[in-house]
This record gives structure tokens, sequence and C-alpha cells, in this order.
């Protein structure tokens, strides 16, 4: 790893731009403040993260809490307890960037985490019924037994606002390449079970700084590490979504403080799912 990400192996310009001033950072939080389109403008739009334990799902969501809030937070359970989920029931999170205030355009829905034991992680078939809007606040999920239609905590006539409008698969740049062959399998799996539904997807990958050791020493050099690219391909093939739905952050994880820079990339991941918001809302739906 620390041979393929050094200060010779880099983009001699980076790949994709970004503006790292404080300006941006601005900007960015504003847009998504400001978020709303006309078929959503009675509801919050709803982002569903999936992942395997441990990749960083509910450290994504305090980390963009955290942007807002201007101190780091910690309101979703991050971390796994002996490789298992701590995320064992549906969640769903808002962020009201002041604690009195109005809350963000959008919810982040978590669940229990992936698994690459076939009787471990969510199960597949939950995973269409939170796409679907079936699965009410606070269900506990079982990985041998998914929901069942005569259930408790079955909703039977989902609205539009109660289904999952993006899918966002967190994936640890660490580990993409030596991703377990039953894990790639279930990830594909999800994939085609939210093609199905036809909404959008995007992949976060997290943990870029513990991957290259150029990221960790400076983050504003993701787009020129060409070891950050690669994993990046990576992911896109393991996933199967394209590279221009490839995401890198870095997630709050030790740090007591905000740092800028890791803010506007957080910051970038949530504008691209902005933008899949609009595509999955633009299209007619019966």
């Amino acid at each position: 790893m620390d041979e393929k990400c050094t200060e010779r192996l880099q983009f001699e310009n980076p790949w994709r731009t970004v503006t790292w001033t404080p300006e941006e950072r601005k900007k960015l939080m504003e847009k998504i403040k400001s978020y709303k389109h006309p078929k959503s403008s009675l509801f919050n739009a709803r982002i569903l993260v999936v992942g395997a334990v441990g990749a960083g799902k509910s450290s994504f969501f305090n980390s963009f809490k955290s942007v807002f809030r201007g101190h780091v937070t910690n309101q979703g359970m991050a971390g796994n307890l002996s490789g298992k989920s701590l995320t064992t029931q549906f969640c769903s999170f808002t962020v009201k960037p002041e604690p009195e205030g109005e809350s963000l355009p959008l919810v982040i829905c978590d669940t229990m985490g992936l698994e690459a034991d076939e009787e471990r992680g969510i199960h597949i078939d939950d995973i269409t019924n939170v796409i679907n809007g079936h699965v009410l606040e606070g269900y506990q999920f079982n990985p041998s037994v998914p929901l069942k239609r005569d259930a408790h905590g079955f909703r039977k006539n989902p609205k539009l606002k109660d289904k999952i409008h993006c899918v966002a698969y967190v994936v640890d740049a660490t580990n993409v390449s030596i991703m377990p062959q039953n894990m790639e399998k279930k990830l594909k799996a999800t994939r085609k079970t939210v093609n199905s539904s036809r909404v959008p997807q995007l992949v976060l990958l997290t943990k870029i700084d513990e991957a290259c050791p150029l990221v960790k020493k400076n983050i504003r050099k993701v787009y020129k590490s060409t070891y950050i690219k690669e994993l990046m391909q990576e992911a896109s093939a393991r996933v199967g979504v394209p590279l221009s739905c490839v995401v890198p952050v870095k997630n709050y994880s030790e740090e007591l403080e905000l740092d800028m820079n890791t803010d506007i990339l957080l910051l970038h991941a949530v504008v691209q799912i902005l933008r899949l918001l609009d595509d999955f809302f633009d299209e007619p739906r019966g």
C-alpha cells in the first residue's frame, strides 16, 4: 500500500476539480440547506446507506451532521462489536444545523450492516422492503427471516415519502482490494434489487486517509493520488456502478475538531447525492 501511494505516484493535475476554500464550504452547505425538488417539496428526500460492518455507514452520517453543527458529533452508533453490526434496527436520522432550527431536507436511513456470512447481516429481501417503504421506523431486523407482509412492522401501502430515493453504498478503501467473494456477491445482489426499483445509486469510498499515506498527509491530494483512483475504479467494478458515481470521503473518527478540507469532501459527496435525487424525482413513476 505505501509503495503505491507516494509523492512520486501522483497525477500532474487533479483529475477532478475541487475548490478548497471557506467560501466553497459555505456555498456547498447552502446548496444542501436549500435543496428542494417540486415532487419532494412536502417531504424530506430519503437516502439509504448500505455497507459492510465497519465500513463507516453511521460514521458518514455523524460526519455529515458534524459539518452543519460546527463540531464533531456522534448521534448514530458508529463502530462494530466483535465484527457485528451495532445497528440492528431500521433508523432514520435528520440533521438540524441549529438545535431549535429547521432540519435539512434530507433523511439518512441506516440498517443492519451487510456481512459475508449468509446467515448474518441484513437480508437482501429486507433491503428491498426498505427501498419500497414497507419497513416501519425501529423495526428489528432478523438476518434469517426477512419482514413479511402480515408481520408487525410492515407498512402495506407506502407513499412516495416513505420510500428510498437514493442508495449510497459505503465501501472501505482499505478493504476494497481484499473484499470477500460473498460480500461482493451480496453487494451486486443488492444493486440488482435497487435497480429493479429504479433508485439511483452511488458509492462512498471511506477511510481514504487510512488507505493512502499521501492523502493522510494532505487530503487535498485525493484526486492527484493514482492509488486512490485505482481503488475507486476497483470499487466501481466490484459494486457495479460507473466511476462517476464513486465519491471518496474521509469520516471524522478520532478528531475532536473539524477540518475545512474534510468538510468540503463530505459536502461534495452529499451534493452528488442531491443530483441523483433530482434524477429520481424527474423520472415519471406510476
